[in-house]
């Protein structure tokens, strides 16, 4: 029988990503204070969400609007990046992107933290933007999960397939 294992992954559910934007969107358009700003949100391309404003407050104020709706749903503020509202003609405009999947650099970082802080006979290997990882007991698996849960690699990680 094959040594149990999990995977450390960076995925966002697409779908409650959907259903935040929505709800955000109506809240934008129902809110007293930001009546006549101009303020919206929406989907440009796959991974990216355009707000816009005519103000530079009412424009983060949006954000902020979407990353409570996240939270209500259990998203992780780690899988969204966004930069600072920039002038755009006459409004406010800012792209934020959801950040999917382990770069290698990150990868290479948890692996290093499960090597010299993690129980002796675990191993992480690096699948593409995952990480496998494989122990001779599920209690050092369970370890691991509480140590990497406890540190803070700048994105957020579910684990997934554990058996």
């Amino acid at each position: 029988m094959a040594d149990p294992s999990f995977d450390v992954v960076s995925k966002v559910d697409r779908q409650e990503v959907d259903n935040a934007l929505n709800q955000a969107a109506k809240e934008l358009s129902t809110r007293f204070d930001f009546r006549n700003t101009g303020a919206q949100v929406s989907w440009s391309g796959d991974e990216a969400i355009t707000f816009q404003a005519d103000t530079e407050e009412r424009c983060a104020a949006a954000i902020e609007v979407f990353k409570e709706k996240l939270i209500k749903r259990n998203i992780s503020q780690k899988a969204f990046d966004v930069e600072e509202p920039a002038l755009s003609g006459k409004v406010y405009k800012v792209t934020g992107t959801l950040v999917q999947g382990i770069t290698s650099e990150k990868a290479k970082e948890i692996a290093k933290k499960i090597r010299e802080e993690g129980p002796k006979g675990v191993q992480a290997q690096i699948q593409g933007d995952q990480l496998r990882v494989t122990g001779k007991k599920k209690d050092h698996l369970q370890d691991v999960i509480t140590l990497l849960k406890t540190g803070d690699f700048g994105i957020a990680l579910q684990f997934t397939n554990y058996r």
